[in-house]
């Protein structure tokens, strides 16, 4: 079944130009990457050339946080601000994914609206590199390694260690230094729109974040 579909999208001309990036295939089995709608085998598999850029536009449908998840995003604005910060939900969000020649990886910009003053901005770089063979750098030296699985055909980000990088000396961060378990969940909606969930669970204190989105490719 799976050879069918690859046969089925290599026979396909104009969407010949999206199938030539292997970075986020390449880091799950066959099986599990035959397993995934072909929505979402085409934007994991698209490369444009460095500098270019894809944009997702869509509405925050959900935002939850705890007491404890709440003080955590305001405080991690000391590291650049790389956690929602807002509860607002039917606000408009763009999200960006640029091709980084520096890193060899893709640069992540998320534009949250809010109904009161400017948007929030958050900067991230997802890079082909670390422990996993993939990790997600969010500035000021901090970074997760990331695994990536295939749950109910979606396509699951979890995150496996954090580590603050000093010069060419990169540090474990211990357990008590990190916020818990982040889980990204990319899932596919059908006609063109996905789904985008982040949710931070602690081990001792539960759930201390979840937002989620629904996109679609902007056209030009």
């Amino acid at each position: 079944m799976t050879s069918a579909r690859i046969a089925s999208l290599k026979t396909s001309a104009p969407d010949a130009k999206l199938l030539d990036d292997h970075r986020f295939r390449a880091l799950l089995c066959d099986e599990d990457w035959g397993r995934l709608p072909v929505a979402i085998w085409r934007r994991f598999s698209k490369r444009f050339e460095d500098g270019n850029t894809v944009v997702y536009v869509g509405e925050v449908d959900e935002a939850e946080f705890s007491p404890i998840g709440w003080w955590l995003a305001q405080s991690a604005r000391l590291i650049g601000g790389p956690l929602p910060t807002g509860r607002e939900t039917g606000v408009p969000m763009v999200v960006t994914v640029t091709e980084d020649a520096a890193s060899g990886g893709q640069v992540w910009t998320r534009i949250c609206a809010r109904r009161d003053g400017f948007p929030q901005v958050i900067h991230s770089a997802k890079r082909f590199d670390g422990p996993t063979g993939l990790e997600e750098y969010v500035g000021f030296g901090v970074s997760m390694a990331l695994r990536i699985a295939v749950e109910h055909e979606a396509l699951v980000f979890h995150s496996v260690s954090y580590s603050l990088q000093l010069g060419r000396l990169r540090l474990p961060l211990p357990e008590w230094l990190t916020p818990g378990d982040l889980t990204v969940t990319h899932s596919d909606l059908g006609g063109g729109t996905f789904r985008f969930t982040l949710e931070i669970v602690h081990p001792r204190f539960g759930r201390l974040i979840r937002q989620s989105a629904v996109f679609r490719e902007a056209t030009s």
